[in-house]
């Protein structure tokens, strides 16, 4: 998601922070009520893939909504509404990325400070700094089993009878991660150092799992995640990769386009290079986490093994 400059950071609309904040002011959400809805516990995950995990470890005692939702959209237009605001002020867990990527989180939690809302932010979890350059943490294979044991400890904590539940859980969701780690170390073995174009870093933790090597330069990357326009000899790099043929794929971020991507995936096609659509939040329906990081894999490989394109998952 695109971080700088500020317009282009998800930003709630005026009417929204004043409706919210007058329901703040007439005690909605301070006091932490709400934090349990028929006796589970209400959570919220600011990315759908972060609200999955919550509900595969939570189960049957919590009650999850997701924010960020639609795959079908630009998640960097996002705007929060009042009762996305009301959701996030009510609820007893927190799940969001940080590294600048939700920054409307930030904002909502402290309109509305609650003594027993918990918070996962996962750059803080994962002791990540501010200037970590790629903010796409649900795409590196190490922080999803990471985020699942806060998870459990935060719903422990909230519900300490269930402790032994959500531990379970935690731990079947973890060991469910494994087909996804030995597509990457296959991947790795059969195609060592594959060069790869991409248009945002939104899959470069993964593509480093998967032992690729990214020739898209991260200044170019970088620009198009922040909406600045990249420097003339970046885009003349870019385009190289394809005319030459110096990239066995590309990995298109399908949520955020424009005129400079899609002249980069008309390249690509035009050069025959293949094409692999990559998300910024979970496609629905039809997958959870696991499902979806797998999927992505084996897009990869059939773009490398019979020169297919997976445009959309």
């Amino acid at each position: 998601m695109r971080r700088n400059p500020p317009a282009k950071r998800p930003r709630m609309i005026l009417a929204a922070i004043l409706t919210v904040l007058s329901a703040l002011a007439a005690g909605c959400g301070s006091t932490g009520q709400g934090a349990t809805a028929g006796g589970a516990i209400v959570a919220v995950g600011a990315e759908n893939q972060y609200a999955n995990v919550i509900a595969q470890v939570g189960g049957r005692y919590a009650k999850v909504t997701a924010i960020e939702s639609n795959p079908n959209t630009d998640p960097h237009t996002f705007e929060a509404s009042p009762s996305i605001a009301e959701s996030v002020a009510t609820a007893g867990l927190v799940v969001q990325n940080g590294v600048g990527y939700d920054t409307f989180m930030e904002r909502i939690e402290s309109a509305s400070p609650s003594a027993t809302r918990r918070v996962i932010d996962v750059q803080k979890l994962l002791r990540l700094p501010d200037s970590t350059a790629n903010p796409h943490l649900w795409y590196k294979p190490q922080t999803m089993p990471v985020v699942a044991r806060a998870i459990a400890t935060e719903l422990s904590a909230l519900q300490p009878a269930h402790a032994a539940y959500f531990q379970a859980n935690a731990a079947a969701f973890i060991r469910s991660l494994s087909p996804w780690y030995q597509a990457l170390e296959q991947f790795a073995r059969e195609y060592p150092h594959t060069p790869v174009a991409t248009t945002e870093p939104v899959g470069d933790y993964m593509l480093e799992a998967a032992g690729t090597e990214n020739l898209t330069p991260f200044s170019l990357q970088a620009d198009i995640m922040n909406g600045v326009d990249p420097a003339p000899q970046d885009v003349t790099l870019q385009n190289s990769l394809f005319t030459k043929h110096r990239v066995k794929a590309f990995l298109y971020n399908q949520q955020v386009t424009d005129s400079l991507t899609q002249s980069f995936l008309e390249e690509a096609k035009r050069n025959g290079v293949p094409v692999v659509g990559v998300y910024e939040t979970m496609p629905t329906p039809g997958y959870d986490y696991q499902s979806w990081m797998l999927a992505e894999v084996h897009a990869l490989h059939i773009a490398l093994a019979e020169k297919i394109s997976t445009e959309k998952l």
